[in-house]
């Protein structure tokens, strides 16, 4: 029984380092939150969002975003997805434009994102929380469903 007891406390403080570490990533991170968009302060191409809102949240060691948008013509999407800073694809449900989603984090106050549909990328992006942790911009280009360029910059509050 004793050679089973470092064994078993060794995983037990696995555990709890694993554990804590997520927690402090979540904190240190200054992209969780739920942030809205300024349409004032937001400039974009093409078709244009009318609203939108981003819950950005921790799980476990992983990142979930939730995104609800309004297009001009009053089309809702709601997408969202989970994801680790590590640069590989990730699923997306809710938009029918793009089904997988990378992110990596080469700053930690900076996102850099690609969004993919059928394994071809169609936008990419870069999104910036500010000095103060109060907003977000995010820059970005990509393609439509009928191969029209577009770029975008929009500028988040947080709420």
């Amino acid at each position: 029984m004793r050679t089973r007891s470092p064994i078993i406390s060794a995983t037990l403080i696995s555990v709890l380092v694993l554990a804590l570490a997520a927690i402090v990533i979540a904190v240190d991170d200054p992209f969780i939150g739920t942030w809205k968009m300024n349409p004032a302060k937001s400039k974009q191409s093409g078709p244009s969002l009318k609203s939108f809102t981003m819950t950005v949240e921790a799980q476990g060691n992983s990142i979930k975003i939730v995104q609800d948008m309004v297009g001009a013509d009053g089309n809702a999407t709601h997408r969202n997805w989970t994801y680790k800073y590590d640069g590989k694809d990730y699923p997306i449900t809710g938009d029918p434009n793009t089904d997988t989603n990378s992110v990596n984090k080469p700053k930690a106050n900076t996102l850099k994102y690609v969004f993919k549909k059928n394994g071809k990328e169609v936008g990419s992006g870069q999104s910036v929380v500010s000095k103060d942790g109060k907003t977000i911009t995010d820059v970005g280009s990509g393609k439509d469903a009928n191969g029209q360029a577009f770029t975008y910059t929009i500028f988040l509050e947080k709420q």
